[in-house]
């Protein structure tokens, strides 16, 4: 399916300023980069002598930044720890335009941080740390009111589950209802814990490996896909169900529609980190603009080719999105 170049143009230019919320497990990404020249003498493990340090927006605020980039204007709704990791990420959340009025503070539980080493283009380890219980009721309550006091003005839900506690089963039904009562779109990015709460949403993402893990089957064949999307639908009422396949793509399935398969739009995989992250907040960003579930996959996919080119998380750009758009539709268009 291509887009046409007027109706490219007209949908980006109305993603600046959808009010797009975010709710889930927020995290401080940590990045390390350097050489490797020779090996420990102490274990048989590379020493990378470090060049260059950063810090990033991971989690579910690597969405609300993919959102800040994209033009439109994210509400943020997570937890951090009363610690110097959530202090820089409140700081970063402020600085990126972002915004930290959604974060609460949990002293009972630390700020996920996820450090990795990369040397030569390669990841040499990533470090975790982080807590995954769920995450005190009498907080996730005040995440709740917050939501309830911004619903009239949001153009969209992103429901961002990465298991770190924020997203419970108690928490889920309470935040679709409220969202759909008041017409707002629910996108979901589950993961195995909770895959079968979100009733009701309007698009529900999973990965191809999330839903056989869930499904207990395998999804590799068309015929198992229509199967277990089939009974993904059934279970969980939803509008819309968009299974990432990787290398293969994206496939979305209406049960009023015949399945769309977009093929990858990636030239060259160098890092998958966060383009699960980038396709939730770009088909949100897009359908909130106006275009339809069709149209914003496949805008999603071209997003989602972008930052797998990239080492790192790192957002998709507004300019970077249409620049690659306008360029398929003229390869399409000059193609005989």
């Amino acid at each position: 399916m291509t887009i046409s170049e007027p109706r490219v143009s007209s949908l980006l230019d109305n993603f600046h300023g959808r009010r797009i919320a975010i709710i889930g497990d927020i995290m401080l990404d940590r990045y390390y980069r350097g050489t490797v020249s020779r090996i420990s003498p102490e274990a048989p493990v590379p020493i990378v002598e470090i060049e260059e340090e950063s810090e990033y927006p991971g989690g579910a605020a690597n969405v609300a930044y993919n959102m800040v980039t994209l033009g439109a204007r994210p509400l943020l709704l997570g937890v951090a720890g009363e610690d110097q990791p959530g202090e820089q990420l409140r700081s970063l959340l402020r600085e990126l335009g972002i915004g930290d009025d959604g974060i609460l503070a949990d002293a009972g539980r630390p700020t996920t941080v996820k450090t990795r080493v990369i040397a030569a283009s390669q990841h040499i380890v990533r470090v975790d740390r982080e807590k995954k219980g769920a995450v005190d009721p009498a907080v996730l309550k005040r995440l709740l009111e917050r939501l309830a006091e911004s619903i009239g003005e949001i153009d969209a839900l992103i429901l961002q589950d990465y298991n770190k506690g924020v997203i419970t089963r108690e928490l889920i039904p309470e935040v679709i209802d409220l969202a759909r009562r008041h017409g707002v779109p629910v996108h979901v990015d589950p993961k195995f814990h909770n895959f079968f709460e979100y009733r009701n949403a309007t698009v529900f993402k999973p990965n191809r490996k999330e839903a056989e893990d869930a499904l207990q089957r395998k999804l590799a064949s068309p015929a198992e896909r229509s199967a277990g999307i089939e009974e993904l639908m059934a279970r969980l009422a939803c509008d819309y169900v968009i299974l990432t396949l990787g290398s293969e793509g994206m496939l979305l399935v209406h049960r009023d529609e015949d399945p769309l398969l977009v093929p990858t739009r990636a030239i060259q995989v160098a890092d998958v980190s966060g383009a699960g992250d980038t396709v939730i907040a770009t088909l949100a960003a897009a359908y909130a603009a106006g275009a339809t579930m069709q149209e914003a996959v496949v805008i999603a996919n071209h997003a989602a080719g972008i930052v797998c080119e990239q080492i790192g998380t790192v957002p998709v750009k507004h300019e970077q999105l249409l620049g690659t758009l306008l360029d398929d539709c003229r390869r399409v268009t000059s193609e005989p």
